[in-house]
């Protein structure tokens, strides 16, 4: 267990009060390196060095503590270097293995301490061809749960980072964050930037259809919203009421608008071939329909079925499925309910 930051201070305070040279505390706990480690430190303090070679020096001292699994002595001596030269072009670098270190020892808060004094306090610098603002940064969004925190970070790969990160799923997730502040605009805005990077090869975790559920909420945020009713029972009356008098105007109108399907119970409704393109009415024309006088029993309440039968010959049995609209960047349509879409046959 780490010690706390403040501890870590005063730690670090005492050090630098006594030397401004590596200590014997980096000796301490060596094993098979302990003479290459003594040897390293002597040609450290022996100074001056140029600053590649101070670099040199110092990442063969970090890497012999780290292989012997000194962890607060390798904290210390980093941190202890990057206190006593605040304008060392390097120490990025040096911040960042603190930030791993804590990482590895399931320490996320002092991870994320030193990553966000990484971005804050200094300048970016290429590690292996990759920017350690940018490592800082992906490594903040895996620890991080803040949607607000999350806004800054994905906003910031974006603007900063655009040639080396992945677009597309960037702007997901910059819009996800957007959709849990409840900045709606914000998260509508971003969701059109992601649609334009396609339909395929984005994969989001949780999410098993992100460029659907992408459009879905872009496109009902720009459609009427005129299809919805009130109550579950509303809605219902009104469909049976149109099947009833062969009304395939209202059957029309009472379709969802966007993203109403029409599959067997077999499909995904975020299959591309169970958009529904039909006309109702080219179902209804001389076939006798009838429906269920009570509600599916699976329904509950925030979706519903109801059975109905004799559309045609080749497949008599729909359930017409309803659901509650989940819709919160319109509180006056949000809870309501639409007509979403068909499943052919029978139930499984």
């Amino acid at each position: 267990m780490y010690r706390s930051l403040p501890v870590l201070s005063m730690l670090l305070a005492l050090i630098m009060s006594c030397s401004q040279s590596a200590g014997s505390y980096v000796l301490e706990g060596m094993n098979e390196l302990r003479d290459e480690q003594k040897e390293l430190i002597t040609l450290l303090n022996s100074g001056p060095h140029n600053r590649e070679e101070r670099f040199a020096l110092m990442n063969r001292i970090a890497t012999n503590l780290a292989a012997e699994n000194r962890k607060e002595a390798l904290i210390l001596f980093l941190t202890n270097e990057v206190e006593l030269r605040p304008e060392d072009p390097y120490n990025a670098y040096w911040l960042l293995m603190v930030a791993q270190t804590y990482l590895e020892d399931n320490a996320p808060e002092m991870a994320g301490y030193y990553f966000k004094r990484i971005l804050e306090k200094c300048p970016d610098l290429q590690l292996h061809g990759q920017s350690i603002h940018l490592v800082s940064l992906q490594n903040l969004i895996r620890i991080t749960d803040s949607p607000g925190l999350l806004v800054r970070y994905y906003s910031d790969m974006i603007t900063r980072f655009s040639d080396e990160v992945d677009l597309g799923y960037t702007y997901f997730m910059l819009a996800r964050s957007y959709e849990k502040l409840g900045e709606w605009e914000l998260a509508i805005q971003t969701y059109t930037q992601f649609l334009g990077y396609g339909r395929f090869g984005i994969v989001i975790p949780g999410i098993h259809d992100s460029y659907e559920y992408a459009k879905r909420l872009v496109d009902y945020n720009s459609s009427s919203k005129d299809w919805t009713f009130e109550t579950l029972d509303e809605l219902v009356q009104s469909i049976k009421k149109a099947i009833n008098t062969y009304d395939h105007r209202s059957l029309e109108r009472y379709r969802a608008k966007v993203s109403f399907f029409a599959m067997s119970w077999k499909q995904d409704s975020n299959d591309v071939n169970a958009e529904a393109d039909f006309r109702m009415r080219d179902f209804m024309g001389g076939n006798r329909i009838r429906y269920d006088e009570e509600l599916d029993a699976s329904s509950n309440p925030n979706e519903a079925y109801l059975r109905t039968r004799g559309w045609n010959q080749y497949i008599s049995v729909w359930y017409l499925y309803f659901r509650k609209v989940n819709f919160p960047a319109d509180p006056d349509i949000h809870g309501r309910w639409e007509w979403a879409g068909i499943y052919y046959g029978e139930k499984l």
